[in-house]
């Protein structure tokens, strides 16, 4: 599989390689092995958690506090979805933006983000179906969301989707508002806390 960093650091995009036959195709669908060679240390999988969505769905801006917070390995098993990583953290050289990456069942591409970043996953057909491998469990008490259609993150929807939010995700603060309540983790925090990761 091949494993690239995206523009945001700490997310990464991983492409199996797949093998078809008359049967169907058969890969690789996660390499704890290989995904450490680049993030420097092994993804402990605590939880995993599974949507399926309708076309539009939009689910995020998510996140948690640092530490532990949750890092993230996503990818569709059926349908398409486009997902993005945005930079949340005070701090970063990055702060305020955000990378794309289309995961569906041709490409059968993955998502990998660290902790202290965003997350949003659009939907793009109904009945699309992600699994989010996760470094720790949910804890309502630590997980915060910001409101994704917020203008100044201009986070980029495909032309064709009207975007479906929750109730919560509606009600999310606005980037800046976060940033102003003291919401987002700090960058040094989430660089101190992954470093301590084995």
């Amino acid at each position: 599989m091949q494993i690239e960093p995206l523009d945001i650091a700490g997310a990464y995009v991983v492409t199996p390689r797949q093998f078809p036959d008359d049967r169907g195709v058969f890969m690789e669908g996660f390499r704890g092995d290989k995904l450490a060679e680049h993030i420097g240390h092994r993804l402990d999988v605590i939880q995993t958690n599974v949507s399926v969505s309708c076309k539009g769905a939009v689910r995020g801006i998510h996140y948690a506090d640092v530490p532990p917070s949750q890092a993230k390995y996503v990818t569709a098993v059926s349908g398409s979805f486009d997902d993005y990583v945005v930079d949340i953290r005070v701090g970063s050289p990055t702060f305020g933006q955000w990378s794309s990456v289309r995961i569906d069942t041709e490409t059968r591409c993955a998502v990998y983000l660290s902790e202290g970043l965003g997350h949003c996953l659009v939907s793009r057909e109904d009945n699309s179906t992600a699994i989010y491998l996760c470094s720790a469990t949910y804890n309502p008490e630590r997980e915060h969301g910001i409101n994704p259609l917020d203008p100044d993150l201009a986070l980029t929807f495909p032309d064709d989707i009207e975007p479906i939010l929750s109730p919560k995700d509606t009600a999310a603060p606005s980037f800046a508002d976060a940033r102003e309540q003291g919401l987002l983790p700090a960058y040094d925090d989430c660089v101190k806390f992954i470093d301590g990761l084995v």
